[in-house]
């Protein structure tokens, strides 16, 4: 047996058109395998790179233009029964020949091929062409032969089983790609290959448990060996000839287990299968690493309608998720080491799960190992988004291969847990105006009701499946009804102020979240808007959503002052963010006995764009990161209303009570205490405990001028809660004293507070676009003190550190704006070792 990857030596050219511009018409360009047309023009300097400006809108010829990659490759040495070509991802409708003899067609980016060319291949150079049909030509054809059916945005793409966000989204661009984009290669074996190999890993008591589920595809009418390896246990049976089955049960006694991160550690087990002919020579073999764990979904219903709580090992697991799109337009740029940071990123943030999004990909490999290796849970829906979707011919054959493929591939991984049917399909069908246009046509049902339980039902019983995102439990309540199920909540960004998060004691929340743009450094590689404004030409190309600008202004305008430049605009935009998620996640949490989960649209971007993620395209984390870390923290001490009143909430997620001494305070602006009280917490492990404040504490002599602070020593962050928004406290004009000092790697910024600042942070990305700080969104009372540690690649200017637009909080707004050039109110006290600046 022998693997031959074909990756070198490929061409790539357009199929001629009057679209196709005249510097690549008719021209041979290198390729890169896996890759795509886009990156491979880029590569070779035939087009603008599509994240910038608006370069995107001249490269929209290339998904509609047909493409063809060529190379040559020399036979496996050898002598075999079987040479197969192939093919893990193909993008997408694709014609396959060798030596000119065409050996199969693709139409799903999202499934593998298999082709025997055997009798097709010569001594010497043998040729492999991969010729591309325009998906949207393949698209709209289906469109028209079948009827069409609505869906979120003007463009076919639930017409082609392809990753739907290609064709734009309310976040990404529309670049319709082509492409070799999973590994190609040759395989060439004798008598009998492993098929496939599905571990089902399950635990009986305290004993873990595999059965390794074979399938084999044999040339020779002989019996057959397999033999499975797991920890201490092994297991062999013996395939007769014409069969092509077979199940190997494993036992280990009393494994190490894996857990979610917080839970215990992410124990790991190496199974080696092994395929063997009548001899004992070996075949084939397959290995992964398995986890031992239990998952179990509780839906059962109660008091407060149809819970969703997920279990591992008979632990209820509240989830603190973030949504997961696809981190690049092309997928092959993404890498393992740019995975483990997006993943560090949500672990920093105190995540415990991704949501893998339906308009995206399944994964890759790299992606559910890293997740296994970290702890975290996945929940991977199948991929449909926000349309109606056909289910007859070839769709129907190709859902179902394509399920069964994915499935099978994913079901090692311990880190999944729930398989998901698809996003906002069934409450698009309720809701969004689709059933008079559809006429009684298909949509997606029978997917998501029928074929898609049935196929994890037979494949992967050891994991729960959810019909979609949002979806009730039953066709009887409506998918997106609070109390039952999962949940999408979009009124509050589309029409309703944040605050309106309170008004809902859902049971698990699956998607809701606030737009804010991407950090300066991003927005300045990506525009080169002169002067870069919230409405100039790039900032509005790259806003996707529908009235994205009015609804951040309507956000501005309900809650902080105005903004007087785009600095101030810049600020406040992300600021309103990170407020709004916060105070939804710390309700949401507050009512830990009803919702046993949320999950935030979302972590990550494809391109530098404004959106709802946590982490820019450019992988830099926006102000709402830092509000993540802070609400999803393990030990979380948050103000909340409560029946007429406040009340404060001790939320511990951790394995052990928590027990401390807690005060709340209520104070001026000045930091002059009017009333206060203190309590003994008790919080038992992964509950959350509720303690009504007296009157005394919530009714301020003058709410423009007060705020409460709850504090429970170093066991939990300080809460906030202010008895009026930001645009109408009358802050005190911001004064500080700053001192920066170097440290290894970078500065250290030292910051005493003369006035309270509220939601002190620092953007040092706006002086080098390297440079990171590992804090934000700080508010501080007189005569407190916090410390920033920038890293950068090179040493900051201290005054620009610790001035605005670098150093900014909400009451510096209204401050008369020094010239350019200048230091803003800052005057250099001292310098040394580091530098001292004063606020004015």
């Amino acid at each position: 047996m022998s693997r031959q990857a074909l990756h070198d030596g490929w061409t790539l050219r357009a199929a001629p058109g009057a679209q196709v511009p005249a510097a690549i018409a008719g021209q041979a360009v290198p390729a890169t395998v896996p890759g795509c047309v886009h990156t491979d023009l880029l590569d070779a300097g035939l087009i603008p790179d599509p994240y910038l400006d608006d370069n995107e809108l001249s490269l929209a010829w290339i998904g509609r233009t047909d493409w063809h990659y060529r190379t040559t490759f020399r036979r496996p040495p050898g002598d075999h029964d079987r040479v197969d070509l192939v093919c893990a991802g193909l993008d997408t409708v694709a014609s396959i020949s060798v030596n000119g003899v065409e050996v199969g067609r693709t139409e799903n980016m999202h499934r593998g091929h298999r082709f025997d060319v055997s009798s097709l291949l010569r001594d010497g150079d043998n040729d492999l062409a991969v010729a591309f049909d325009s998906a949207y030509r393949y698209a709209e054809a289906q469109r028209d032969r079948l009827g069409d059916r609505p869906n979120a945005y003007p463009e076919p793409f639930q017409f082609v089983r392809k990753m739907a966000c290609n064709f734009g989204w309310d976040w990404g661009p529309t670049l319709v790609t082509a492409g070799i984009w999973q590994d190609i290669g040759l395989h060439a074996w004798s008598t009998a290959r492993l098929a496939t190999v599905r571990p089902l890993v399950t635990l009986a008591g305290r004993d873990g448990r595999v059965d390794v589920h074979v399938e084999v595809e044999r040339v020779a009418a002989v019996p057959l060996t397999v033999r499975a390896t797991v920890a201490d246990a092994h297991a062999e049976v013996v395939v007769p000839a014409g069969q092509r089955m077979a199940v190997l049960s494993l036992t280990v006694r009393e494994p190490a287990l894996w857990w979610p991160r917080g839970y215990g550690e992410q124990a790991r087990h190496l199974l080696e299968v092994t395929l063997h002919a009548p001899d004992g020579e070996t075949l084939d073999g397959w290995s992964r690493r398995v986890g031992f764990r239990s998952v179990r979904l509780d839906t059962t219903p109660d008091e407060h309608g149809t819970p969703f709580v997920l279990s591992v090992n008979d632990v209820p697991v509240v989830v603190r998720g973030v949504n997961w799109i696809p981190d690049d337009v092309f997928p092959t740029r993404i890498t393992r080491d740019r995975l483990a940071g997006r993943f560090d990123q949500a672990i920093g943030a105190n995540v415990n799960l991704l949501r893998v999004w339906g308009g995206g990909r399944y994964e890759s490999e790299d992606f559910y190992d890293l997740a296994d290796e970290r702890g975290l849970l996945v929940q991977q829906d199948f991929l449909f988004a926000c349309a109606a979707y056909p289910e007859e011919e070839p769709f129907a054959s190709e859902v179902a291969a394509e399920a069964a493929e994915q499935v099978t591939r994913l079901t090692p991984h311990p880190s999944l847990v729930l398989w998901t049917g698809n996003n906002e399909n069934i409450w698009g069908w309720h809701d969004w105006d689709w059933q008079e246009p559809l006429a009684g046509r298909t949509w997606g049902r029978g997917y998501y009701l029928d074929v898609l339980p049935r196929i994890v039902g037979e494949l992967d019983p050891t994991r729960p499946y959810w019909p979609g995102s949002p979806w009730s439990g039953t066709e009887t309540i409506h998918p997106n009804d609070p109390a039952h199920g999962t949940t999408h909540i979009w009124d509050v960004w589309n029409t309703d102020d944040y605050q309106k998060y309170r008004e809902y004691v859902p049971r698990f929340v699956a998607e809701f979240g606030y737009q804010a743009p991407p950090a300066y450094a991003t927005l300045r590689r990506a525009l080169s808007d002169e002067p870069l404004a919230s409405d100039s030409p790039g900032m509005a190309h790259h806003q996707k959503a529908a009235d994205g600008d009015a609804k951040l202004q309507r956000g501005l305008d309900a809650h902080l002052p105005a903004p007087a430049d785009f600095d101030d605009w810049h600020y406040l935009t992300q600021l309103n963010q990170a407020r709004a998620i916060q105070l939804g996640v710390e309700h949401f949490r507050s009512h830990r006995d009803v919702c046993a989960g949320t999950i935030v649209w979302q972590l990550n971007d494809c391109w530098p764009v404004t959106s709802w993620s946590a982490v820019d395209g450019d992988g830099r984390r926006k102000p709402l990161w830092y509000a993540l870390r802070h609400a999803y923290a393990d030990r979380l001490l948050t103000v909340q209303p409560r029946d007429g009143g406040l009340a404060l909430v001790a939320v511990n997620e951790t394995g052990q009570p928590w027990r401390s001494s807690a005060s709340v305070t209520r104070l001026t602006l000045d930091g002059e205490p009017r009333a206060k009280t203190t309590n003994e917490l008790d919080v038992p492990a992964y509950s959350a405990v509720t303690l009504a404040l007296p009157a005394d504490l919530t009714r301020p002599e003058d709410a423009r001028r007060e705020l409460l602070v709850a504090e429970a020593g170093e066991t939990a962050e300080r809460a906030l809660w202010f008895f009026a928004e930001d645009r109408d406290i009358d802050w005190p004009a911001a004064a500080w004293d700053a001192t920066v000092e170097p440290v290894d790697g970078g500065q250290r910024v030292r910051v005493t507070a003369r006035t309270i600042l509220r939601d002190l942070t620092l953007f040092p990305d706006r002086l080098d676009a390297s440079a990171t700080v590992d804090s934000a969104l700080v508010t501080l009372l007189p005569d407190e003190s916090t410390t920033f540690t920038v890293r950068a690649a090179a040493t900051l200017d201290p005054a620009a550190l610790t001035a605005r637009p670098v150093l900014r909080c909400v009451n510096d707004i209204e401050q008369t704006q020094t010239p350019q050039g200048a230091r803003p109110g800052l005057t250099l006290v001292e310098s040394g070792d580091g530098a001292l600046w004063r606020g004015r």
